[in-house]
């Protein structure tokens, strides 16, 4: 599946295209350059899910919870672990069996620690601004 985004206003119907796309798999892991809108994105994809707190980057605390009307969504940013094990230790393991939404920025950094099945998000900025979002089912 490939959406593209020329602007912000879009990312509503994006978000809502990658949740049907989904099919109820609830592990996405966001591929993208530094600034392509990985967080940008998986803020649109909490409002379509209705989550009420406020959302923001996990990068100093690597994990935010938020709660939506059917359950939770964690959000992890791992740009700044070192190690899977730091992943490891955090519980990465407990959350994403959980059967909650978990949203995954960085996700090259935990490569052995991926579950078998996801989606895969990637977002590329194109020169004049715009953004790609492929996503496929893995």
């Amino acid at each position: 599946m490939e959406i593209l985004i020329n602007k912000i206003e879009e990312l509503p119907d994006a978000a809502r295209q990658l949740l049907k796309f989904s099919s109820g798999e609830k592990i996405f892991l966001f591929e993208g350059d530094m600034g392509a809108g990985k967080t940008t994105l998986i803020k649109a994809l909490c409002a379509e899910l209705a989550v009420k707190d406020m959302t923001s980057s996990p990068t100093y605390s690597i994990v935010n919870e938020y709660i939506y009307p059917n359950g939770k969504v964690f959000h992890f940013d791992f740009y700044r672990i070192r190690s899977e094990i730091e992943a490891y230790d955090l519980g990465f393991e407990e959350y994403l069996y959980s059967k909650q939404y978990c949203f995954i920025e960085w996700p090259e950094k935990i490569k052995g620690l991926w579950p078998e099945s996801y989606i895969q998000v990637v977002i590329n900025q194109t020169k004049d601004k715009k953004r790609t979002i492929t996503a496929r089912k893995i």
